[in-house]
């Protein structure tokens, strides 16, 4: 591929059209994720969807790849040589609040969806950091803070509008193809640039959360006890409990520094008296060192994780299981300990609920069985990432005699590790979602994402 062609499609577009040296090319590569980032031959920032076909048609043209890119979360594969599509470029939410749907751009971050439905009295599907991009995360499912109570996000799409990899523009529904509407709600990375998804809302608008901060050396048994305490909650209560050694250093808060710590995060969609009954357990469990549970507006739900705003460089993974024995608990608890050579974030998040049950119009997401999701994440400082990789897996497989058989897509962060990523789907909607690919993009040109090869039925 020459420079001249790359440079013919700057007439065919309104957006700008960028290549290696450019001003602006390297900072808009760059995401969120510091640890790789997309190196393509040709970058667009288109000025609308129109933009999106002309690209699209380019790459087909000369057989090249296709990597979308919003924020740069959820980066898996990198771009090597090809077309990016900077959908960072496609921002905006437009509620239609007695519908209670919302129509959100591509590259519309979740915190500004949140801001706009409020004031309709109504909230989105959203996970745990406004900061992320609020396409990306719900193709990939959506595992999100009311979880238990509405499902997946991608249970509450009505509509995607999107560029196929043949540069068509399209709003598919269920209706309009079933097949296709099935599978970018669980997969859609795989099948095309989508530019709008259209979602439904939820009638929240305030919640009874925050968290619960432990010492571990205090509260030794705190995960044994979490997993107790799940048993018995209604669905309307989404939690999860983290556990992190603290180095002690100033950019931590002072009552972190140098202490293994256990942080149970909830959020409530019931009346705050019940809701501090429900909590009663956990407070009683140990002294705090920290307890922000309280009545909240939904619009700061982001406070309850606090995620960190800053790119940074960082791998994670994760299971899905139906349950964590108390031996498993306490194993896992001493792997992510300070004694620990590589240090993990570990993460266990409740489930069922709702999102143990089919949607009611279906979609790719699977794995419903799972009860637990056990998280492991490293930040890349000092630690090579195949130390990362090696450390995680002394903890997921700890659980592993309980896994249903799958991952999810939305927490698994940083390249794939090499070979078929199908443990995300079910085995049977594995191999629908690759006949799929293979009438829909047989050249396999989105395929910088959780890739699904085409697979042609035999």
């Amino acid at each position: 591929m020459n420079t001249a062609a790359e440079r013919s499609l700057t007439d065919q577009v309104r957006g700008a059209v960028l290549l290696p040296g450019d001003d602006g090319f390297d900072a808009r590569c760059a995401g969120f994720q510091t640890a790789y980032r997309h190196k393509p031959s040709v970058l667009l920032r288109p000025a609308g969807p129109d933009d999106v076909v002309a690209a699209v048609d380019h790459a087909a043209r000369h057989t090249l790849p296709v990597a979308v890119q919003a924020t740069g979360h959820g980066l898996s594969a990198a771009l090597d040589g090809g077309v990016l599509v900077d959908t960072g470029t496609l921002k905006g939410v437009t509620v239609d609040a007695p519908a209670r749907t919302a129509r959100v751009a591509a590259g519309t971050r979740f915190g500004d969806v949140v801001d706009a439905a409020a004031r309709y009295g109504l909230a989105p599907l959203n996970g745990s950091s406004p900061g992320v991009g609020a396409v990306g995360y719900v193709l990939g499912g959506g595992l999100g803070l009311l979880g238990r109570e509405f499902g997946y996000a991608a249970d509450h799409v009505r509509a995607v509008e999107l560029v196929t990899p043949d540069a068509r523009a399209r709003r598919v529904t269920a209706a309009s193809d079933p097949e296709l509407f099935w599978a970018l709600r669980g997969a859609g990375a795989n099948f095309g640039a989508v530019t709008a998804l259209e979602i439904a809302l939820v009638p929240v608008s305030r919640i009874y959360g925050g968290e619960l901060v432990f010492d571990l050396d205090r509260t030794p048994g705190l995960l044994e006890l979490y997993l107790r305490w799940t048993e018995t909650l209604p669905e309307e209560l989404t939690s999860s409990v983290s556990l992190v050694a603290y180095p002690d250093l100033p950019v931590f808060p002072a009552y972190l520094r140098g202490r293994y710590a256990g942080h149970v995060r909830v959020a409530y969609t019931g009346d705050c008296r019940t809701g501090e009954r429900l909590a009663a357990p956990l407070r009683s469990a140990g002294p705090l060192l920290s307890d922000t549970l309280a009545e909240m507006p939904y619009t700061e739900c982001g406070s309850i994780y606090d995620d960190p705003p800053v790119p940074h460089a960082y791998l994670g993974d994760n299971v899905l299981v139906r349950a964590v024995g108390p031996a498993q608990a306490a194993t896992v608890t001493e792997l992510a300990g300070p004694g620990a050579p590589v240090p993990c974030v570990v993460d266990v998040r409740h489930l069922g609920g709702a999102l143990g049950r089919p949607p009611e119009v279906p979609n790719a997401v699977g794995h419903r069985d799972a009860r637990y999701l056990l998280r492991v994440l490293t930040p890349l400082m000092g630690v090579t990432p195949d130390e990362a990789r090696a450390a995680q897996r002394r903890v997921l497989d700890t659980v592993a005699c309980h896994s249903v058989g799958g991952r999810c897509q939305n927490l698994v962060y940083g390249e794939s590790v090499p070979g078929p990523a199908d443990d995300f789907w079910e085995p049977a909607d594995h191999r629908r979602l690759a006949e799929l690919k293979a009438r829909v993009d047989p050249a396999n040109l989105f395929r910088c994402n959780r890739n699904i090869p085409p697979v042609r039925r035999t």
